[in-house]
Protein backbone atom coordinates (compact mmCIF):
# COMPACT_ATOMS: atom_id res chain seq x y z
CA UNK A 1 0.00 0.00 0.00
CA UNK A 2 1.11 3.32 -0.65
CA UNK A 3 2.51 5.66 2.34
CA UNK A 4 -0.12 8.41 2.95
CA UNK A 5 2.72 10.31 4.63
CA UNK A 6 4.51 10.67 1.10
CA UNK A 7 2.05 11.36 -1.37
CA UNK A 8 0.96 14.46 -3.00
CA UNK A 9 -2.10 16.01 -1.79
CA UNK A 10 -4.49 18.22 -4.10
CA UNK A 11 -7.18 20.11 -3.19
CA UNK A 12 -9.62 22.31 -5.85
CA UNK A 13 -11.69 24.34 -4.51
CA UNK A 14 -10.23 25.88 -0.86
CA UNK A 15 -12.77 27.00 0.74
CA UNK A 16 -13.94 26.25 4.46
CA UNK A 17 -14.17 22.19 3.52
CA UNK A 18 -11.33 22.37 1.45
CA UNK A 19 -8.70 24.59 3.81
CA UNK A 20 -10.33 22.03 6.48
CA UNK A 21 -8.98 18.91 4.69
CA UNK A 22 -6.10 20.11 4.07
CA UNK A 23 -5.18 21.63 7.63
CA UNK A 24 -6.18 17.88 8.66
CA UNK A 25 -3.87 16.35 6.02
CA UNK A 26 -1.22 18.72 7.24
CA UNK A 27 -1.79 17.92 10.61
CA UNK A 28 -1.93 14.21 11.00
CA UNK A 29 -0.86 12.93 8.09
CA UNK A 30 2.57 14.84 7.26
CA UNK A 31 3.53 16.47 10.40
CA UNK A 32 5.89 13.70 11.22
CA UNK A 33 9.67 14.95 9.77
CA UNK A 34 10.08 11.99 8.33
CA UNK A 35 6.86 12.73 5.98
CA UNK A 36 7.64 13.95 2.30
CA UNK A 37 4.59 14.71 1.07
CA UNK A 38 2.78 17.56 -0.11
CA UNK A 39 0.01 19.71 -0.08
CA UNK A 40 -1.37 21.57 -3.74
CA UNK A 41 -4.10 24.18 -3.95
CA UNK A 42 -6.17 25.28 -6.43
CA UNK A 43 -8.87 28.44 -6.06
CA UNK A 44 -10.39 31.13 -7.70
CA UNK A 45 -10.03 33.46 -4.73
CA UNK A 46 -6.33 34.10 -4.54
CA UNK A 47 -6.19 35.66 -1.57
CA UNK A 48 -6.95 32.60 0.36
CA UNK A 49 -4.33 30.31 -1.40
CA UNK A 50 -1.75 33.02 -0.41
CA UNK A 51 -2.90 33.19 2.83
CA UNK A 52 -2.77 29.36 2.89
CA UNK A 53 1.14 28.82 1.25
CA UNK A 54 2.15 31.67 4.15
CA UNK A 55 0.51 29.66 6.95
CA UNK A 56 2.45 26.52 5.84
CA UNK A 57 -1.06 24.79 4.77
CA UNK A 58 -0.56 24.65 1.08
CA UNK A 59 3.18 23.88 -0.02
CA UNK A 60 2.23 24.89 -3.78
CA UNK A 61 -0.55 26.75 -4.72
CA UNK A 62 -2.44 27.15 -8.52
CA UNK A 63 -4.67 29.75 -9.78
CA UNK A 64 -7.35 27.94 -11.88
CA UNK A 65 -5.83 28.29 -15.11
CA UNK A 66 -2.44 26.68 -13.75
CA UNK A 67 -5.14 23.51 -12.53
CA UNK A 68 -4.44 20.88 -15.38
CA UNK A 69 -0.64 21.27 -14.22
CA UNK A 70 -1.40 20.42 -10.31
CA UNK A 71 -3.41 17.22 -11.11
CA UNK A 72 -0.96 15.58 -13.23
CA UNK A 73 1.45 15.77 -9.96
CA UNK A 74 -0.87 14.76 -7.64
CA UNK A 75 -1.97 11.51 -6.02
CA UNK A 76 -4.95 11.82 -4.37
CA UNK A 77 -7.17 14.79 -5.31
CA UNK A 78 -10.32 16.66 -3.23
CA UNK A 79 -12.36 18.32 -5.29
CA UNK A 80 -14.52 20.46 -3.22
CA UNK A 81 -16.56 21.97 -5.56
CA UNK A 82 -20.41 22.73 -5.32
CA UNK A 83 -22.02 19.29 -7.11
CA UNK A 84 -22.62 21.06 -10.30
CA UNK A 85 -19.41 22.28 -10.84
CA UNK A 86 -18.01 19.26 -9.53
CA UNK A 87 -19.14 17.32 -12.05
CA UNK A 88 -18.12 20.08 -15.12
CA UNK A 89 -14.89 19.75 -13.88
CA UNK A 90 -14.58 15.91 -13.55
CA UNK A 91 -15.82 16.29 -17.04
CA UNK A 92 -13.65 18.52 -18.29
CA UNK A 93 -10.38 17.65 -16.65
CA UNK A 94 -10.70 13.65 -16.88
CA UNK A 95 -7.76 13.79 -18.91
CA UNK A 96 -5.26 15.67 -16.42
CA UNK A 97 -5.02 13.55 -13.71
CA UNK A 98 -2.02 11.65 -12.63
CA UNK A 99 -2.19 8.33 -14.07
CA UNK A 100 -2.94 5.95 -11.00
CA UNK A 101 -4.45 8.97 -8.85
CA UNK A 102 -7.19 8.30 -6.42
CA UNK A 103 -9.47 11.05 -6.76
CA UNK A 104 -12.72 11.70 -4.65
CA UNK A 105 -15.43 14.79 -4.55
CA UNK A 106 -16.93 16.20 -1.45
CA UNK A 107 -20.55 16.65 -2.97
CA UNK A 108 -23.22 16.51 -0.87
CA UNK A 109 -25.72 14.87 -3.61
CA UNK A 110 -24.02 12.23 -5.69
CA UNK A 111 -26.67 10.89 -7.97
CA UNK A 112 -26.54 13.29 -10.44
CA UNK A 113 -22.66 12.59 -10.20
CA UNK A 114 -23.00 9.32 -10.60
CA UNK A 115 -25.20 8.99 -13.64
CA UNK A 116 -23.13 10.82 -15.86
CA UNK A 117 -19.33 8.42 -14.92
CA UNK A 118 -19.47 7.29 -18.53
CA UNK A 119 -18.65 10.90 -19.21
CA UNK A 120 -15.32 11.17 -17.03
CA UNK A 121 -14.47 7.43 -15.28
CA UNK A 122 -11.68 6.13 -17.01
CA UNK A 123 -8.65 3.66 -16.57
CA UNK A 124 -6.64 6.47 -15.52
CA UNK A 125 -7.39 7.19 -12.12
CA UNK A 126 -10.11 5.23 -9.90
CA UNK A 127 -12.92 8.07 -8.96
CA UNK A 128 -14.48 7.02 -5.53
CA UNK A 129 -17.34 9.43 -4.66
CA UNK A 130 -17.07 10.58 -0.70
CA UNK A 131 -18.56 12.85 1.87
CA UNK A 132 -17.18 14.27 4.73
CA UNK A 133 -20.32 14.71 7.14
CA UNK A 134 -18.64 17.76 8.92
CA UNK A 135 -18.85 21.58 8.56
CA UNK A 136 -19.88 25.29 9.94
CA UNK A 137 -21.94 27.80 9.50
CA UNK A 138 -19.24 29.95 8.69
CA UNK A 139 -17.41 30.01 4.96
CA UNK A 140 -14.23 30.59 3.74
CA UNK A 141 -10.49 29.16 4.30
CA UNK A 142 -10.60 32.10 6.99
CA UNK A 143 -12.73 29.97 9.09
CA UNK A 144 -11.29 26.10 8.07
CA UNK A 145 -10.07 24.28 10.71
CA UNK A 146 -8.30 20.65 10.76
CA UNK A 147 -10.14 19.86 14.20
CA UNK A 148 -14.12 19.67 12.65
CA UNK A 149 -13.81 15.61 11.45
CA UNK A 150 -12.95 14.52 14.65
CA UNK A 151 -15.71 11.85 16.01
CA UNK A 152 -17.84 12.73 12.56
CA UNK A 153 -18.47 10.04 9.70
CA UNK A 154 -17.58 9.63 6.20
CA UNK A 155 -19.31 8.06 3.97
CA UNK A 156 -17.82 6.28 0.81
CA UNK A 157 -19.27 4.99 -1.86
CA UNK A 158 -16.45 2.98 -3.96
CA UNK A 159 -17.63 2.08 -7.71
CA UNK A 160 -17.72 -1.44 -9.18
CA UNK A 161 -13.63 -0.32 -10.60
CA UNK A 162 -12.22 1.10 -7.49
CA UNK A 163 -9.55 -0.78 -6.38
CA UNK A 164 -9.66 -2.61 -3.38
CA UNK A 165 -6.48 -0.89 -1.86
CA UNK A 166 -7.50 2.22 -2.87
CA UNK A 167 -10.19 2.01 -0.75
CA UNK A 168 -8.37 1.02 2.17
CA UNK A 169 -5.89 3.53 1.62
CA UNK A 170 -8.82 6.32 1.58
CA UNK A 171 -10.48 4.60 4.78
CA UNK A 172 -6.75 4.70 6.82
CA UNK A 173 -6.29 8.51 5.46
CA UNK A 174 -10.07 9.37 7.14
CA UNK A 175 -9.60 7.77 9.90
CA UNK A 176 -5.96 9.56 10.54
CA UNK A 177 -7.65 12.50 9.69
CA UNK A 178 -10.06 12.27 12.70
CA UNK A 179 -13.27 10.75 11.47
CA UNK A 180 -14.62 7.55 13.36
CA UNK A 181 -17.09 5.95 11.38
CA UNK A 182 -16.30 5.09 7.76
CA UNK A 183 -19.50 3.94 6.32
CA UNK A 184 -19.88 2.37 2.57
CA UNK A 185 -22.85 2.85 0.40
CA UNK A 186 -24.05 3.53 -2.56
CA UNK A 187 -25.17 7.21 -4.75
CA UNK A 188 -29.20 5.98 -4.42
CA UNK A 189 -28.76 5.14 -0.88
CA UNK A 190 -26.47 7.98 0.16
CA UNK A 191 -28.91 10.50 -0.68
CA UNK A 192 -32.35 8.54 0.50
CA UNK A 193 -30.17 8.61 3.78
CA UNK A 194 -28.48 12.33 3.55
CA UNK A 195 -32.56 14.13 2.67
CA UNK A 196 -33.19 13.16 6.15
CA UNK A 197 -30.24 13.47 8.45
CA UNK A 198 -29.00 16.42 6.38
CA UNK A 199 -31.00 18.14 4.00
CA UNK A 200 -33.99 17.98 6.15
CA UNK A 201 -32.44 19.49 9.10
CA UNK A 202 -31.42 22.95 7.58
CA UNK A 203 -35.46 23.04 5.82
CA UNK A 204 -36.65 22.57 9.64
CA UNK A 205 -33.96 25.31 10.81
CA UNK A 206 -34.40 27.12 8.50
CA UNK A 207 -38.61 27.31 8.82
CA UNK A 208 -37.91 27.87 12.82
CA UNK A 209 -36.38 31.36 12.00
CA UNK A 210 -38.66 32.34 9.61
CA UNK A 211 -41.52 32.37 11.44
CA UNK A 212 -40.23 34.17 14.41
CA UNK A 213 -42.22 36.81 15.41
CA UNK A 214 -39.26 39.68 15.72
CA UNK A 215 -36.06 39.56 15.64
CA UNK A 216 -35.80 39.97 19.33
CA UNK A 217 -36.89 36.76 20.19
CA UNK A 218 -33.64 35.57 21.12
CA UNK A 219 -33.74 37.44 24.46
CA UNK A 220 -36.40 35.16 25.89
CA UNK A 221 -34.15 31.67 24.17
CA UNK A 222 -32.62 29.31 26.82
CA UNK A 223 -30.46 27.08 24.61
CA UNK A 224 -32.87 24.91 22.30
CA UNK A 225 -33.64 27.33 19.90
CA UNK A 226 -29.86 28.38 19.24
CA UNK A 227 -29.30 24.76 19.14
CA UNK A 228 -31.94 24.03 16.70
CA UNK A 229 -30.98 27.26 14.35
CA UNK A 230 -27.61 27.08 14.33
CA UNK A 231 -27.38 25.74 11.01
CA UNK A 232 -29.70 28.19 9.50
CA UNK A 233 -27.15 30.36 9.39
CA UNK A 234 -26.66 28.96 5.66
CA UNK A 235 -24.82 29.04 2.44
CA UNK A 236 -27.90 30.05 0.36
CA UNK A 237 -26.45 29.34 -3.14
CA UNK A 238 -24.88 25.63 -2.05
CA UNK A 239 -28.07 24.67 -0.32
CA UNK A 240 -30.61 25.81 -2.97
CA UNK A 241 -27.96 23.79 -5.50
CA UNK A 242 -28.49 20.43 -3.15
CA UNK A 243 -31.99 21.10 -1.81
CA UNK A 244 -33.06 20.94 -6.23
CA UNK A 245 -30.34 18.40 -6.98
CA UNK A 246 -31.97 15.77 -4.00
CA UNK A 247 -35.39 17.31 -4.70
CA UNK A 248 -37.23 13.64 -5.00
CA UNK A 249 -35.88 12.46 -1.36
CA UNK A 250 -35.83 15.65 0.33
CA UNK A 251 -39.66 16.69 -0.20
CA UNK A 252 -40.64 12.65 0.34
CA UNK A 253 -38.96 13.50 3.78
CA UNK A 254 -40.44 16.87 4.02
CA UNK A 255 -44.04 15.15 3.60
CA UNK A 256 -43.10 12.44 6.38
CA UNK A 257 -41.96 15.08 8.60
CA UNK A 258 -45.26 16.87 7.83
CA UNK A 259 -46.98 14.08 9.13
CA UNK A 260 -45.02 13.58 12.36
CA UNK A 261 -45.92 17.13 13.01
CA UNK A 262 -49.80 17.49 11.94
CA UNK A 263 -49.83 14.25 14.73
CA UNK A 264 -48.13 16.17 17.39
CA UNK A 265 -50.54 19.48 16.51
CA UNK A 266 -53.32 17.10 17.07
CA UNK A 267 -52.79 15.73 20.34
CA UNK A 268 -52.64 19.84 21.49
CA UNK A 269 -55.70 20.35 20.31
CA UNK A 270 -57.96 17.94 21.14
CA UNK A 271 -55.82 17.99 24.37
CA UNK A 272 -55.19 14.33 24.26
CA UNK A 273 -52.79 14.10 27.01
CA UNK A 274 -52.32 10.81 27.10
CA UNK A 275 -51.50 10.51 23.29
CA UNK A 276 -49.12 13.40 23.68
CA UNK A 277 -47.07 11.71 26.39
CA UNK A 278 -46.37 8.40 25.02
CA UNK A 279 -45.87 10.38 21.45
CA UNK A 280 -43.43 12.28 23.43
CA UNK A 281 -41.82 8.65 25.66
CA UNK A 282 -41.88 6.73 22.11
CA UNK A 283 -39.42 9.96 20.73
CA UNK A 284 -37.19 9.89 23.53
CA UNK A 285 -36.71 6.17 23.26
CA UNK A 286 -36.01 6.47 19.74
CA UNK A 287 -33.65 9.05 19.97
CA UNK A 288 -31.90 6.97 22.40
CA UNK A 289 -31.61 4.00 20.36
CA UNK A 290 -30.07 5.95 17.55
CA UNK A 291 -27.15 6.77 19.45
CA UNK A 292 -24.45 9.74 19.85
CA UNK A 293 -26.29 12.01 21.20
Amino acid sequence: MKNLSDLVYGIVGFGLMGGSLAKAIRENVLSSSCAHGSIFASDINSASLTLAKEQGIADEIFPVSGVDEMLSQCDFVFICLYPHATLEFLIQHKNSFKSGAVVTDISGVKTEICSHLDEFVSGNFDFIPGHPMAGSEKEGYVNSSGSIFKNHNYILMPLAASKPENVNLFKQLVSMMGFTRIVETDAAVHDHKIAFTSQLCHVIAGALVSSAEDSQITAFGGGSFEDLTRIAMINAPLWTELFLANKKELLLQIENFEKSLDEIKNFIITEDSDSLKRCLENVREKRISMGKI
